[in-house]
């Protein structure tokens, strides 16, 4: 089974992005809906999806488990959003129905870079945990050491990293990104997703050797059996289309064996994510 681990939709009719600002967001400040997906993961032999938030809002996580109970089950999981710092989100995280497979929140956009060290934000994360949901971490390399440090203090919950941590491929930049994505490899209950990473490029002159440098250290850090595909498509395409960026994984992937390949293009993020 092939599955893309993360990609999104949204409605702007029904439901605002607060993050969708200035004018090199346009193309994309439009709805986007799971049937104009589909033809790209047809194209791609990808059999099924996790479906990730997109704003602060559990009227959204709602509806997108509606739209995942809906598709067949090609949506296999949705990552959704809860107010981590709410006393009652144990009872929240119950009422969500539907394939909830974990929750995120937009740490970068925290004016704290150490939000995630909070006590009612570590609290939230141990009733994640308990709920036995993944936490899936948006973050900047300046949030990569408390997510080190949270990670540690939480071995009971299930992280993905998304987007390898949004290193500065555009600038150049390695360290201090790699040092601190091998601490977080270095636990094994932290996995990563392989996405995000052309939009942290060069959106219009970027190519394949710009970003898999940042890839391969992904890879070899977590390795094959926990580094997850996903596309992040719509928002991959403000720099590449679908099909780049599945190729471009392919290229990071290519020193792999059959199975390993298989493990990072499916097998991991149904292993992850609980999906059946």
């Amino acid at each position: 089974m092939r599955i893309d681990a993360h990609h999104h939709l949204w409605d702007l009719d029904r439901r605002p992005q607060p993050w969708m600002t200035g004018p090199e967001l346009d193309p994309i400040a439009r709805t986007f809906r799971f049937a104009d997906l589909v033809p790209h993961l047809d194209a791609h032999g990808i059999d099924a999806t996790v479906l990730v938030q997109s704003s602060s809002s559990l009227d959204e996580t709602r509806e997108l488990l509606d739209i995942a109970g809906k598709s067949g089950g090609r949506i296999a999981g949705v990552v959704g959003w809860a107010d981590l710092t709410d006393p009652a989100l144990p009872e929240v995280l119950a009422s969500l129905d539907g394939p909830l497979a974990g929750i995120r929140h937009q740490v970068q956009d925290e004016a704290d870079p150490r939000w995630l060290a909070r006590p009612d934000v570590r609290a939230g994360l141990s009733a994640v945990a308990e709920a036995g949901l993944v936490y899936d971490l948006l973050v900047t390399p300046l949030h990569l050491p408390v997510a080190v440090e949270t990670a540690r203090a939480l071995p009971g919950l299930r992280f993905v990293l998304d987007h390898g941590g949004k290193p500065p491929v555009a600038a150049g930049g390695w360290e201090p990104w790699a040092a601190h994505i091998t601490e977080l490899a270095a636990l094994p209950h932290v996995s990563c997703k392989l996405s995000g990473l052309v939009t942290e490029a060069d959106w219009q002159e970027w190519r394949p050797r710009d970003v898999l440098p940042y890839a391969r250290h992904l890879l070899d850090a977590f390795g094959p059996d926990r580094l997850l595909f996903g596309s992040d498509w719509p928002v991959c395409t403000l720099a590449a289309q679908y099909t780049d960026v599945f190729a471009l994984a392919e290229q990071a992937a290519s020193g792999l064996g059959s199975e390993e390949r298989d493990a990072v293009f499916g097998g991991n993020a149904a292993a992850v994510y609980g999906l059946g």
